[in-house]
């Protein structure tokens, strides 16, 4: 054939079936298409036509993007059981664009190490619990801290839901993080080695908790000595007596066994833990916008599947540590969690200044607190 002469459609076919079966690599179709149009056989139209069918071709060949999905709780907790169902969507959805690699138990970072990692790209995404944002300067998230500032669910889907949880997540843009969602795990019980059933059972007693000053606070208005533990520790400093008891939803407490080494589990639900589903900056910002709109709808459905699923799992590992028979169950009457909640008030106060007495009396709006 020579050069320019116009192809009929039985050569049309003859020469495609050519070029792609010589097409391996795409290095091998840049040099085809470019030695056609040095010899002068490909025209214009062929030449556009050639590029449309070869698109697929280039784009099965693109590696897909990388999310790093980092976090310190088990696989088969809510939070869990929620980041796994993100993964599932988000490789579904764009159809393997995205790949997650979900990194569960402290495999990758403890929560020590893993906020830097996300701020240094390390990772691309995280769940830490709403407590470990002080730790870069925005205290204002340990409003969620605070001891029953919610009664119950509805309570605190008020304030995570709504404006007030909005304008919290806006306040980590400047650190170089963008917040996508609140998570739910539960409320709170509290275990040891000893009853506690008063304020003053915790007289004496070492009480794991989260790096948080308002937790702080809270075990030193009930006489306890706070001791802040990452959570991939706590286990052995339960089991070799550096503590003696700790604060956790039931499904942390089931799946770390640490009601192994407790004897006495307190249904207090005198304090919240969630999570904050959160990305770095600037990976986000540098996706395509078809990729976050994926990653906003699934993350959307990931929320609802998380919050649907925490108070079941929650009953669930607590029927649990009922049944191993290893931890005695304390049930607070009416008057004994009035009790708590009056002394353990002590932690509202001296945090006013800290989270923001402005702030602190927004949540109260939505929650009617105090009601003891």
């Amino acid at each position: 054939m020579q050069p320019n002469e116009c192809l009929s459609p039985t050569n049309w076919k003859s020469e495609f079936t050519k070029l792609f079966s010589a097409i391996k690599t795409e290095k091998t179709i840049i040099d085809s298409i470019t030695m056609m149009i040095g010899a002068g056989r490909l025209t214009t139209l062929i030449i556009t036509a050639f590029a449309l069918a070869l698109t697929p071709a280039l784009t099965a060949q693109a590696a897909p993007i990388v999310i790093k999905f980092s976090h310190v709780v088990a696989q088969n907790t809510p939070k869990g059981k929620a980041s796994d169902y993100f993964k599932k969507l988000v490789e579904k959805r764009t159809g393997g664009r995205i790949k997650v690699e979900v990194y569960p138990n402290s495999r990758l970072y403890n929560d020590k190490d893993e906020m830097e990692a996300l701020q240094l790209g390390a990772v691309q995404m995280l769940a830490p619990s709403l407590a470990k944002f002080a730790q870069l300067g925005v205290k204002e998230f340990e409003v969620f801290d605070l001891p029953f500032i919610f009664d119950n669910y509805q309570e605190l889907h008020k304030v995570t839901q709504g404006p007030i949880g909005a304008k919290l997540m806006a306040r980590l843009e400047p650190k170089g993080i963008h917040g996508l969602a609140y998570w739910d795990n539960g409320f709170k019980v509290m275990s040891a080695n000893k009853p506690l059933k008063a304020p003053e059972d915790f007289k004496g007693q070492k009480m794991r908790i989260q790096p948080s000053m308002v937790l702080d606070s809270q075990m030193r208005a009930m006489g306890a000595s706070p001791q802040a533990l990452p959570f991939s520790e706590a286990y052995k400093a339960l089991q070799t007596g550096d503590v003696d008891g700790t604060e956790n939803p039931p499904s942390n407490l089931y799946t770390q066994k640490m009601h192994e080494v407790q004897k006495y589990v307190t249904l207090s639900d005198h304090g919240y833990l969630g999570y904050a589903v959160i990305v770095n900056k600037k990976f986000w910002n540098g996706l395509p916008s078809d990729i976050r709109s994926i990653l906003e709808g699934a993350i959307k459905d990931a929320t609802k599947y998380a919050n649907n699923i925490a108070k079941k799992d929650n009953d669930e590992s607590l029927a649990a540590v009922k049944k191993s028979g290893k931890s005695r169950i304390i049930t607070l009457t009416a008057q004994e969690r009035a009790q708590w909640k009056k002394t353990m008030d002590k932690a509202h106060k001296d945090n006013m200044r800290r989270i923001g007495a402005g702030l602190i009396m927004e949540v109260y709006k939505e929650t009617g607190y105090p009601s003891y």
